[in-house]
């Protein structure tokens, strides 16, 4: 990843995002204005209607105190004083003779009746929309008071400009607010970039840099470092299991072959030539339980055992791992027994819980002596069974205990016992499988094994 695919995938990022704020900031701007725009045209329109109710109002008890004459007079006067505001006044006899005003001539396309009413007049050389009030005072005199429309739009052209230049200034921030993201972003994808080049080039010890600001960015670089470990974990774990391999599969093979050799060489009598057979067997044997092994604890771990859960008695499947074993404990004189519980039913595979558990009272077998103990327990605690193999042998020292479970080690108490260090790993990865985990805790004296499911 260089720094022209960086560029393509920032600019866009920054772009587009920038382009969005500054979009839905402009919509907010829109909705935010289009009611006060409706309450502005609903509020004046009701205005200039009761201004135009109110004079009318007016006009009419002049004439009802003052008779036409008394009207006519203060029509005149009114239109002399030239009051802003009044485009329209007029009053006409009952046949539309013109009596006093300011147009021309009564409008001929206005309606005969009372009312409200917008209708075109030119005014000042211009045809303009007028709202008027028609009025049919007694003995037939007419009354038109009215007011220009557009009165008031220097006041909405103001707000208009005011809208739009709201909008070009937001537009401004947000294209600035683009570039400082945009530049924001740049250099924290370089150090992405600059530990993802580390890690490709070999050094897996590379992390991507973390600022303590809390924000999104920030966590995101730290669940991927927690994934950097992980992996790092994972790599080293499959060198040291590559390494543990050859090394556990060199002797048998090394045995193997030096039998063969010396059959080859020596030609024994049948009997003896059996009996190396035999040996070669064991041998092969040995190498297949540690590719078996290997292929379980791999089914375990990419989680292709779980199509075997179903929903089981734990309290059984213990009992029957319990039963497989007792007839190997009595002939070495060592006890072991369980008192199962209530039946706890759990959702999991029955096979591999048998296989975990069975491991676990198998190697307590190699290392307790004649007239020791294995207890077996179950015990169901905070929506957690804790399935419990304590034995009264030798124990694990506590700088042994963290790496009991990792594949092919062997504590200093197995070097005279047989076995190829798979047996508690395998455990381990049960227990994860099932959602819990393998503790290893002192007996005082020797070890407890627990099996934490949930």
């Amino acid at each position: 990843m260089n720094r022209s695919i960086l560029g393509r995938i920032v600019r866009p990022s920054a772009f587009f995002l920038s382009s969005g704020y500054v979009i839905l900031g402009i919509a907010t701007l829109i909705l935010f204005a289009a009611p006060i725009w409706y309450a502005w045209r609903v509020s004046i329109d009701d205005f200039r209607t009761r201004l135009l109710i109110e004079e009318t109002e007016h006009f009419t008890s002049i004439y009802n105190q003052s008779g036409s004459e008394g009207l006519i007079a203060f029509i005149k006067t009114r239109i002399e004083m030239k009051i802003p505001g009044d485009n329209v006044l007029i009053l006409t006899d009952a046949n539309e003779h013109l009596l006093a005003g300011n147009i021309a001539a009564w409008p001929t396309h206005i309606s005969n009746k009372t009312g409200i009413f917008t209708i075109p007049i030119i005014l000042g050389g211009h045809l303009t929309r007028v709202v008027v009030v028609r009025t049919i005072l007694p003995n037939g005199y007419n009354l038109l008071v009215g007011r220009d429309r557009a009165r008031f739009v220097p006041l909405e052209n103001s707000f208009w400009f005011a809208l739009a230049g709201a909008g070009i200034i937001l537009s401004i921030i947000g294209i600035l607010g683009g570039l400082l993201l945009r530049k924001a972003l740049l250099s924290r994808i370089q150090g992405v970039d600059y530990t993802v080049s580390a890690i490709m080039k070999g050094d897996l010890k590379h992390r991507l840099p973390t600022y303590s600001t809390g924000d999104e960015l920030d966590t995101l670089s730290i669940t991927i470092n927690h994934l950097l470990e992980q992996i790092e974990q994972l790599v080293h774990g499959i060198r040291n299991v590559s390494n543990a391999i050859a090394h556990d599969l060199r002797t048998p093979l090394t045995e193997l072959r030096t039998r063969l050799e010396e059959l080859a060489f020596t030609q024994p009598s049948p009997q003896d030539t059996f009996i190396e057979i035999d040996g070669a067997v064991a041998d092969v044997d040995r190498v297949i339980m540690v590719f078996n092994a290997l292929l379980r604890l791999a089914d375990i771990d990419a989680g292709m055992r779980r199509s075997g859960f179903t929903q089981i008695d734990i309290n059984k499947v213990v009992a029957e791992a319990v039963d497989f074993y007792l007839p190997a404990t009595e002939l070495k004189g060592i006890s072991l027994y369980f008192k199962p519980t209530e039946p706890i039913l759990v959702n999991g595979d029955p096979i591999l819980l048998t296989q975990a558990i069975g491991n676990l009272i198998d190697n307590a077998m190699k290392y307790v002596h004649h007239d020791d103990h294995i207890s077996v327990e179950v015990m169901h605690e905070n929506n957690k069974i804790h399935i419990i193999i304590a034995d009264t042998g030798p124990g694990i020292s506590d700088a042994e205990k963290p790496k009991v479970a990792e594949r092919f080690f062997r504590g200093s108490a197995a070097e005279n016992t047989s076995g190829v260090g798979l047996g508690l790993t395998l455990v381990e990865a049960v227990a994860k499988l099932h959602g819990g985990q393998l503790k290893l805790e002192d007996n005082n004296p020797g070890l407890k094994a627990i099996i934490v499911i949930r």
